[in-house]
């Protein structure tokens, strides 16, 4: 179910759409609802499958194609955090300031808000002579239950 804020970005991207002479078609369509109906990270590859549950005329190039208007209109956050393929953010509307924890060991990601983290990063910044534009932090750590037990309850 999407938020009032989701819903107000899909408007805006439909517009954005319209304003680049896009067409909207049933597989763009099918990508923006996938995206939409989500709240967890994906890839262009699980986008595509996503979207071909809903439509199975879903094109990969259509996928490909799509994925940078739907970041450049705001509707998703495109994240590298370290593997080979880009990662899409759907959360940040609901949750601008999240920042992600990512496991090395199993490669599970998870999101986090603190407002400490957001004073350091605003008072990191300052003392530095900048004004944030945009922040975002990912750490990167080890499981510690991996490491003590040799299992991890958060692997997939």
């Amino acid at each position: 179910m999407q938020s009032a804020n989701q819903k107000s970005v899909v408007e805006s991207l439909q517009t954005f759409l319209a304003e680049r002479g896009l067409r909207r078609t049933n597989q763009r369509e099918a990508i923006i609802e996938a995206s939409t109906s989500t709240k967890e990270h994906f890839t262009a590859e699980r986008l595509l499958v996503m979207a071909r549950e809903i439509d199975p005329t879903v094109s990969r190039a259509t996928v490909y194609r799509t994925l940078p208007l739907l970041v450049e209109s705001g509707l998703l956050r495109e994240l590298e955090l370290g593997g080979e393929s880009k990662i899409y953010d759907p959360n940040f509307l609901d949750h601008p300031t999240h920042n992600h924890l990512v496991c090395v060991d199993c490669k599970k990601i998870i999101e986090f808000e603190d407002v400490n983290m957001e004073l350091l990063e605003n008072c990191i910044t300052r003392r530095l002579g900048f004004s944030p534009a945009n922040k975002a932090v990912t750490i990167e750590a080890h499981c510690d239950e991996l490491r003590l037990s040799g299992t991890c309850r958060k692997a997939e």
